[in-house]
Parts: C-alpha cells; sequence; structure tokens
C-alpha cells in the first residue's frame, strides 16, 4: 500500500485534537469517518470544525464552496464499524493506556490488515498500544499539535515493533498530503521529542509561581519578552488544556529515570482537581468566561 491509495482516513475521537485532525484531512482532500462515543461529543466536534472553517471565510482565506465540500467529506458517527472500509487511522482518544488498548484491539480486528493504525498520544508508550494487535508492525506514534490545521510539526514515533517502512508512509503522508514537517523519534520514550523539553519547562514555571517568586503575569511575561517565545507557560498551559500537562508529567513520574523526574506542583494538581483546565472549559491560570 502506498500513500496514494489513502482515499478514506478514520479519526477516533471528536474533542479538540480529534475535530482538527478530522479537518486537516478533510481539507487536504480525504474523505473522514470522525468517530466518538455519544452522539452530543460527534456534534460538538463537527460544529468546532464549522466554525474553524467559518474563519478562513470570514478572512477570505476560503470560499463558502470550499468550506461546504470540506464539510461534506465528514462523516460523523458512534458507530465503531462504519471505520470498517477506511485506509488510515489517526486515534486522538483521552491519554488513557487501558482505553487506547482496547480501541486499538477494536480496531485491528475491524480494520484491513495493510491499514497503519496511529496514535496520537503525547506521552503514552507506542509499544505497549501496538501490542494489543496482531500488527504491531503498522502502529506508529503520530503527535499532531493543537491546533492541527496549523500547527506545522508532527512527531512520527516508532514502537519497539514498528517497522522503518511503516514510519516513513506517516512521514510520507504527513509531508506530501498534510504539507506538515515530520521529526523522527527513533525510540518509544515518554514524552517524545518536544514534551519531554516542554513539560519540565512548565512545571518549572509552576514551582516559581508556588513559591512566590512572582506572579502569573509577571512569569509569562519574562518568558515572552525575555526568551521570545510566543506565549508564555501560563497561556501555553491553558490553550493546550493543564491536564494535559498534568497527565504528561505523571506519565514522566512512571517512566522517566529518577534524575530526570519532576514532582508535580501543588497548584496544578488543584487546577485540575477543580475543573478549571483552561480556555476549553471557560477558565485555567486565566478566566476566559467574558472573552
Amino acid at each position: 500500500m502506498n500513500i496514494e491509495q489513502v482515499k478514506k482516513v478514520g479519526v477516533l475521537g471528536a474533542g479538540s485534537m480529534g475535530s482538527g485532525i478530522a479537518q486537516l484531512f478533510a481539507q487536504s482532500g480525504f474523505e473522514v469517518v470522525m468517530r466518538d462515543i455519544k452522539q452530543e461529543f460527534v456534534d460538538r466536534g463537527l460544529k468546532a470544525i464549522d466554525g474553524s472553517l467559518g474563519k478562513l471565510v470570514q478572512k477570505g482565506k476560503m470560499s463558502e464552496d470550499d468550506k461546504a465540500a470540506i464539510m461534506g467529506r465528514i462523516k460523523g458517527t458512534v458507530e465503531m464499524s462504519d471505520l470498517k472500509d477506511v485506509d488510515f487511522v489517526v486515534e486522538a482518544v483521552i491519554e488513557d493506556l487501558d482505553l487506547k488498548k482496547q480501541v486499538f484491539k477494536e480496531l485491528d480486528e475491524l480494520t484491513r490488515d495493510e491499514v497503519i493504525l496511529t496514535t496520537n498520544t503525547s506521552s503514552l508508550s507506542i509499544t505497549e498500544i501496538a501490542a494489543a494487535t496482531k500488527r504491531p508492525d503498522k502502529v506508529v506514534g503520530m503527535h499532531f499539535f493543537n491546533p492541527a490545521p496549523v500547527m506545522k510539526l508532527v512527531e512520527v514515533i516508532k514502537g519497539a515493533l514498528t517497522t522503518d517502512e511503516s514510519a516513513q508512509f506517516v512521514r510520507d503522508l504527513a509531508e506530501k498530503k498534510l504539507g506538515k514537517v515530520t521529526v523522527l523519534v527513533k525510540k518509544d520514550v515518554a514524552g517524545f521529542i518536544v514534551n519531554r523539553l516542554m513539560v519540565p519547562y512548565l512545571m518549572e514555571a509552576v514551582k516559581v509561581y508556588d513559591e512566590g517568586i512572582a506572579s502569573i503575569e509577571d512569569i509569562d511575561k519574562a518568558v515572552k519578552f525575555g526568551l521570545n517565545y510566543p506565549m508564555g507557560p501560563f497561556e501555553l498551559m491553558d490553550f493546550t488544556g493543564i491536564d494535559i500537562s498534568y497527565y504528561v508529567n505523571e506519565v514522566f513520574k512512571r517512566e522517566l529515570p529518577a534524575e530526570l523526574k519532576h514532582t508535580t506542583p501543588f497548584s496544578l494538581k488543584q487546577m485540575v482537581r477543580a475543573g478549571r483546565l483552561g480556555r476549553k472549559t471557560g477558565a485555567g491560570w486565566y478566566d476566559y468566561s467574558k472573552k
């Protein structure tokens, strides 16, 4: 199978990442089946895609006809069986290893043997997810960044049994069909490249705040104007989801050597417990309810 034979793509999950990935593939000309467990989740994902495309129309970057054509290429469903004839799969369900393994077991039984199955996990083991299938050689990490239609990078991660051919297939698809920049992660280690570098920085930012060294606003300002980052650490966590930073650090605590582990700061735990997860819930380190 080659990338030219990929016509229909299955996306598991209709949340912010799943809907963004579905939009990206549809914008790139693919038929997309976006599946989630509840119709309300599917509807919310379709609404998010419609809104995202609507902004492009308002800016004159897309016509109404183009938008309608893209939306017409996306089928929302709650039925797993609707993915039986897809040519490629991206899983983007929540960061729960047992859930992902169950999803991959079902995908393995449902889809054709030659179909490559990818996971958008940001930190979990590709090898362990692949072990739930009879085709671990065709299971690849395909880590998009939020928002998927805009962010250029895709991390392609090899599990212990992933073949070079499968990894190259995913790289070629991402680069030649989706217009992305890819990097190859040769070892299936927690956090891959980006999160391995970024999460310790985020944890340290929260510790600086917890220790009373500076305010959230001043830490963000220092990073933006002192390091020339486009967003401060607290703005970034609010944008990507505070829970994501929390869960990735918990994975690091389990997987990485002692000298690389970072304790989870108290106020980060409190944010997750309070359900203040950032922009997606209307409040995080900052309040977005009136914006």
